[in-house]
């Protein structure tokens, strides 16, 4: 098995490489001057024929550009002579759209994931993808992985005072409960309640009363940051003491890492699957554990 490093791993390839004490090699790439993508496997350092070649691109913006390079990256391993190819893509760009919300949209993560299974994958791995159920249109392996354990972990090193967990609405709530079963503390979402007289719009925890806890909210993704922005000034609203935000990718596109301190939370913390100034939790050992147990 080789590990090889897209020009968007965010060095995770480095990682995995290192604790399952295996080869690595990092893909030559640039840019032609028209805006064309190139890269080259660094055939003189490593031989790929009859290998398990495991690539690892994330896709982060610019989407489109690692998008392709991951699909030259596969159809190359596979010209070159793997034996098999496994595509790690610890974010998965497009996951947002997986159905037609207005008619004649397209749905654009099968795109995505039918050609990475085109380019020549026999094996597809990502974390925390936005819908899980959207990975059936591939017919090759595949797996969905968490990093719940290890921001959990991290979590819990803080010692936040009275912690509970939140998801942001009721799509999240699996991730909310992931992490509350490893603190060993309750776990809510958040949904819209309309006062029956006034017709003012709120939003509150489900059940739980949050009043003097250490609210952690747990997301997916958080972009714009819009929807994190709304459940923190909702909880500090319904009394919670300190606010915190929690997410695997930390797009954080625009302000948004100033509309979240603004709205009042204390602390962010993301994994490494997209760079940021807030990814504090590497995926290298969830990815490596599940390479280990398929090899």
């Amino acid at each position: 098995m080789i590990i090889v490093g897209g020009p968007a791993s965010n060095n995770i390839d480095l990682e995995i490489a290192r604790i399952m004490n295996i080869p690595q090699i990092t893909l030559e790439y640039k840019t032609f001057p028209d805006g064309e993508s190139y890269i080259r496997y660094p055939v003189e350092k490593v031989k790929l024929s009859k290998e398990t070649v495991v690539i690892v691109q994330s896709l982060y913006p610019p989407q489109d550009k690692h998008f392709l390079e991951l699909l030259l990256a596969i159809s190359t391993a596979k010209d070159l002579g793997a034996e098999e190819v496994v595509a790690v893509v610890p974010y998965l760009a497009y996951a947002r759209q997986d159905k037609r919300f207005r008619a004649g949209e397209a749905i654009s993560v099968n795109v995505i994931l039918k050609s990475i299974e085109f380019a020549g994958a026999d094996r597809f791995i990502t974390i925390d993808i936005h819908k899980e159920e959207s990975l059936k249109v591939l017919s090759i392996p595949y797996k969905n992985l968490t990093a719940m354990k290890e921001l959990a972990k991290y979590l819990a090193e803080r010692n936040y005072e009275n912690p509970v967990i939140l998801a942001p609405d009721r799509g999240a709530i699996s991730l909310a409960k992931d992490i509350a079963n490893i603190l060993n503390t309750e776990y809510d979402y958040i949904i819209k309640v309309r006062d029956k007289i006034t017709g003012e719009v709120r939003a509150e925890a489900k059940t739980l009363d949050i009043k003097d806890k250490t609210v952690i909210i747990v997301d997916d993704i958080i972009s714009t940051g819009g929807t994190m922005v709304l459940a923190a000034r909702c909880s500090l609203a319904s009394g919670a003491k300190t606010v915190v935000a929690v997410c695997t990718h930390a797009l954080l596109v625009g302000n948004a890492l100033d509309r979240l301190r603004e709205s009042g939370v204390s602390d962010i913390i993301a994994t490494n699957s997209v760079p940021s100034p807030v990814s504090k939790v590497s995926v290298a050992s969830v990815v490596a554990e599940y390479l280990q147990s398929i090899i």
